[in-house]
């Protein structure tokens, strides 16, 4: 491809390059691709459709291994912005989960509430109305000044977004650990509901379809905020502030209204919204998906400064706007609708023929590539990096639980857990939340391990969680992201409903770090494994690499975010005791194992062991027991054993309704692994003595191990004989500590 003549920007260096993040060998590649050396726009449309943010150029291959059909998929993974499965009744449920690490790093508040913003646009660009939001949050050690700053920043950003825009967050997670004191992970995930057939595809074609952009101004947020987002964060991360966007929730409320009025029409050809890399991202990748090209005007793009760049419009990454394509001859149905709602709707090029993006300025040719080589799966580089086992791994495999002395005083050691961080009541968070903003549709609220959504008009609802726990992963990440996909799996089940899908967001380290990508390539192998086991196949999601500063790389964190279907709302159900008197039952196969627990860092101080005693058979087997139990209406409540072990789960059980309990241990566990180790694959339910029987029963015939713990009491626990309090004093303070370490006095 020669240069044209009137393209007069200085060409691009090999220097230039590296300071964008490219490679020297992806210079020379880019040179080949345009038959010719690019100019400064040219090299930055290459680098930040090249980052790893964009182009997956380090994960894709793996990432191609993970099962993405399933009996209920209506597009495959990647297909579109978002996933979409069926949900019965002539709907669809699309949800997408996301990172924006990086920027809450360095501006918590706007980092945060952008990410939320960004992942709604996602869900109503494709025509589906979010109605809930879900997060998974990961902060450093919660006694330092710099994580409580970030903290307060990333939860007031995803709150006010959330309430102002109308979409209630109604679940999530949050844990804290050294590894993410410089690097925090914000992921935020979204859900929508759309009807069957009635979606809008990211796609240009038409030859002269007129080109829209629609919603806010553009202005100089978040340049080059994909190649910002793909590397470590350093000492002077700070100065990338320009880096992070801007959000306006109710500018962003008004374009969803707009987008969804305007699909009516019938006009809309393709629509993306801008996130990341911007006008670049949604012309490159709606271009390829099309195989057609367009010619962009950037000097008629709205901008809220003066004498902007053409390049700074190329790739700035201000929030709520949108790409649209529009049938050539209906311009002025698009242009009513987005009128009526105040917003920018401005034509900006067209569409045609061939491969190539040509942008202008003032009539200028500035740059001029071929649409499919910025994409992945088109021209964008793939690798496999090299792999290698940690060293760490040598101190976990010679873990010796005999050599840790089981406490003399438990009681103590439950008192000192339920104000764990990792375990506590999280209400200093969720209050800040608003769970049941809006009316299209409506959370329960009730205590439950996922949380339910219903469908308005449908005696049916949608389960929905997120779950990872990183230190499993890194103790081992195979090991770990199966358990990942199966707690989630087990919190959609003892909610009453049957897993349907995953979205994924995967944060690991740099991955040209070997030991990364062996943590990494396991991962991807464990939650492959486990989703093809439980059919829930892996509908997109995100890859977020270089969360690592000086100190290290987080714990690979390979978040899930899973969607449920309740097909009948009489089969809700609850975590809680529902009686006094009921009769408490262990599912699944108590183990003699604290390894990789919150009691043995909390209380041993051991960070190095290896993952808890886990099988997936087990695991799949446990849970059709459980959906059979609740469709045959045999117990009253259902709780899975995780963060905390066996302790932590009666307890929340008892909490609610201000009940306690009396339970005999197993003489042939450690009292401390007993209660609170944290083995796999365990439910807690409560029930009558008359159905004691016959949940045994039924627990034999799937193979599954059961046994009577005891029974629920008034308000007194009792282990063994020995009382271990009042439910009431736990409680105060599992619901307290978070806000009690907020509050505090501490050191930076």
């Amino acid at each position: 491809m020669p240069q044209s003549k009137n393209m007069s920007e200085q060409l691009a260096t090999v220097e230039q390059a590296r300071q964008l993040g490219l490679l020297a060998e992806e210079f020379e590649h880019i040179k080949q691709i345009l038959g010719r050396t690019p100019n400064f726009t040219e090299l930055s449309i290459f680098s930040v459709m090249w980052s790893e943010h964009c182009s997956y150029k380090n994960s894709i291959t793996l990432l191609k291994t993970l099962p993405r059909k399933g009996k209920k998929m209506l597009v495959e993974a990647g297909e579109e912005n978002a996933g979409l499965i069926d949900i019965g009744h002539g709907l669809g449920c699309a949800f997408k989960i996301e990172s924006h690490n990086h920027p809450s790093a360095i501006e918590p508040y706007q980092g945060a509430a952008t990410g939320v913003g960004g992942i709604h646009r996602d869900i109503f660009t494709m025509g589906a109305r979010p109605i809930a939001s879900l997060n998974s949050l990961r902060f450093g050690n919660i006694n330092n000044k710099k994580t409580q700053h970030l903290m307060r920043g990333v939860v007031k950003g995803i709150g006010d977004y959330g309430n102002c825009f109308g979409v209630p967050t109604v679940a999530g997670e949050v844990y804290f650990e050294d590894c993410y004191n410089t690097n925090i992970l914000v992921n935020a995930m979204s859900v929508g509901i759309v009807k069957v057939g009635e979606t809008v595809s990211a796609i240009a074609e038409g030859k002269g379809n007129p080109v829209y952009i629609v919603g806010s101004a553009t202005g100089k947020d978040g340049i080059h905020g994909a190649s910002f987002a793909s590397g470590d964060l350093h000492d002077e991360s700070h100065e990338d502030l320009p880096s992070v966007q801007v959000g306006d929730p109710f500018q962003e409320k008004l374009l969803l209204e707009a987008t969804l009025e305007a699909i009516k029409t019938g006009a809309i050809v393709g629509m993306q919204d801008m996130g990341a890399a911007g006008i670049t991202c949604s012309t490159s990748e709606m271009s390829a998906k099309g195989k057609h090209g367009m010619k962009i005007y950037l000097d008629k793009v709205p901008t809220r400064q003066k004498n902007m760049k053409g390049w700074e419009i190329l790739l700035s990454e201000s929030q709520e706007r949108m790409l649209v394509v529009v049938k050539k001859g209906m311009e002025k149905d698009i242009e009513a609708v987005f009128d009526k709602w105040d917003l920018h709707c401005e034509i900006i090029g067209e569409v045609i023929e061939g491969e190539l993006l040509q942008y202008y300025m003032h009539g200028e040719l500035i740059a001029e590539v071929p649409a499919e080589s910025l994409v992945l799966g088109g021209g964008a580089p793939i690798y496999q990096r090299e792999s290698k086992e940690p060293e760490y791994i040598k101190a976990i495999k010679s873990f010796d639980a005999n050599a840790i002395a089981i406490p003399t005083d438990l009681k103590a050691v439950a008192k000192k857990l339920a104000s764990n961080p990792n375990i506590a009541n999280k209400r200093w968070i969720t209050v800040q939340y608003d769970s049941m903003v809006g009316v299209k549709n409506t959370s329960t609220n009730l205590k439950s391990d996922a949380s339910l959504i219903r469908i308005i008009g449908k005696n049916k609802g949608l389960a929905v969680t997120t779950d990872c726990n990183s230190r499993y992963v890194f103790s081992d990440p195979y090991v770990g992201a199966m358990i990942a996909v199966s707690e989630a799996a087990r919190n959609i089940v003892c909610s009453g409903a049957e897993p349907a899908a995953i979205t994924n967001c995967l944060n690991f380290g740099n991955p040209y770090n070997p030991e990364v990508y062996w943590q990494f390539s396991n991962a991807i192998k464990g939650m492959g494994d486990a989703c093809r086991k439980f059919d829930t196949p892996v509908t997109g999601g995100n890859v977020s690499f270089y969360n690592q500063s000086e100190e290290g790389p987080v714990y690979p964190t390979p978040t899930i975010g899973m969607v449920g279907v309740l097909e009948d709302f009489k089969n809700q159900m609850t975590l809680d005791f529902i009686n006094s008197g009921n009769v408490i039952m262990l599912i699944g196969k108590a183990t003699d194992d604290i390894a990789c627990s919150e009691y043995l860092k909390d209380i041993h101080g051991i960070t190095k062991s290896p993952v808890p005693h886990f099988d997936l058979n087990d695991e799949y087997a446990l849970q059709q027991t459980i959906k059979d139990l609740i469709r045959n209406q045999l117990i009253y409540s259902a709780h899975d054993v995780s963060e905390g072990g066996l302790f932590t789960t009666l307890l929340e059980s008892a909490m609610v309704n201000s009940l306690g309990f009396e339970i005999e241990t197993d003489a042939t566990i450690r009292k401390d692994a007993y209660l609170f180790g944290e083995g796999q694959s365990r439910v807690v339910v409560s029930t009558s003595s008359e159905k004691a029987f016959v949940i045994e029963n039924i627990c034999k015939e799937y193979g599954v191990p059961v046994n009577v713990l005891g029974t629920v009491t008034d308000g007194k626990i009792s282990i063994d004989g020995e009382q271990f309090g009042n439910t009431i004093d736990y409680k105060n303070l599992y619901d307290n500590a978070i806000g009690q370490y907020m509050t505090q006095e501490v050191a930076v």
